[in-house]
């Protein structure tokens, strides 16, 4: 999808992805998620960040476990693991592509969106013993101070040497 183009990304679901996004659907909507036949995702942290195409460019040396929600399924919690550092490469709506470096819950936050880009949630990524809980039975059990486990290094190596800059 070039997004400097009329065709592309479709201005029905840039507004459609931006909407949903500020209607308080999370820190981040991708635009499957509502419909949108579109690879964008929106990003509402610190400010408004559209992420068009992206991708993992890089990954850091190290994993960290994330108690994952989703609006695909409000009520169940599924114990994941991510990459604590990466690399995402995408493009703004003038079609400029860009880098950006992150870590913790905002790497966590892009790889779950990225993911329902190309389809999968956080259900087909299940990890360790016991790893659904209902939203309810996890606030009981963890609560949010257990949301994010420390990050530790990733038991295969295959991870590139550009990953030690990050």
């Amino acid at each position: 999808m070039n997004p400097a183009s009329p065709a592309g990304p479709p201005l029905k679901g840039r507004r459609a992805v931006v909407t949903g996004a500020s209607r308080g659907l999370g820190r981040a909507i991708a635009a499957p998620q509502i419909g949108a036949p579109v690879r964008m995702i929106y990003v509402e942290m610190d400010k408004p960040w559209p992420l068009i195409n992206p991708e993992i460019v890089d990954i850091g040396t190290d994993d960290f476990e994330v108690w994952d929600d989703c609006f695909s399924f409000p009520n169940l919690l599924v114990r994941v693991s991510r990459a604590y550092r990466i690399r995402v490469r995408y493009q703004d709506f003038k079609g400029e592509w860009h880098e950006e470096d992150l870590e913790g819950d905002r790497a966590e936050l892009l790889q779950h969106e990225i993911d329902h880009l190309d389809g999968v949630l956080a259900v087909d990524r299940p990890h360790g013993l016991d790893p659904f809980c209902l939203r309810e039975e996890w606030h009981r059990l963890y609560g949010p101070s257990r949301r994010y486990g420390h990050p530790e290094p990733r038991d295969e190596s295959y991870v590139s040497p550009i990953s030690e800059s990050l």
